[in-house]
């Protein structure tokens, strides 16, 4: 499975549990420390927990283990940790705070907007 492909079921787990505004931004070109990044929002605390969790269990079913976790007990931020792929989960107050969107703004927005409609097999029928 390629780094992409991994953005892009963390993207589909997110969209599956009705995340908010999800983005998936490559940084490649302009950073060492992963090749994408996958940011969403989660309306409480539950459900940015929830939101965490199904990346996790969808992408572990994929047979991609994630690296580290950090932020679970924090009620504002979560982040999955897949080496080249960075999946972070905020709630309203703290994507607003730490605003990743700008700080990354070199970065390339992937088109996403296919994933919502195509059924996680599908999307990554090739990759098993």
């Amino acid at each position: 499975m390629t780094t992409l492909e991994t953005a892009r079921a963390a993207a589909k787990a997110l969209s599956e549990r009705k995340g908010i505004d999800i983005k998936l931004i490559k940084i490649t070109d302009i950073s060492s420390i992963a090749d994408y990044f996958v940011i969403a929002t989660g309306s409480s605390t539950t459900h940015v927990k929830s939101l965490a969790d199904n990346v996790e269990f969808r992408l572990d079913n994929m047979g991609v283990s994630v690296s580290h976790i950090e932020g679970y007990r924090s009620d504002s931020w979560i982040l999955l940790d897949y080496v080249d792929v960075i999946v972070h989960v905020f709630s309203e107050e703290a994507r607003d705070y730490y605003s990743l969107e700008r700080l990354w703004q070199d970065g390339e927005n992937v088109d996403i907007t296919d994933i919502e409609q195509m059924p996680l097999e599908e999307l990554f029928k090739d990759a098993e």
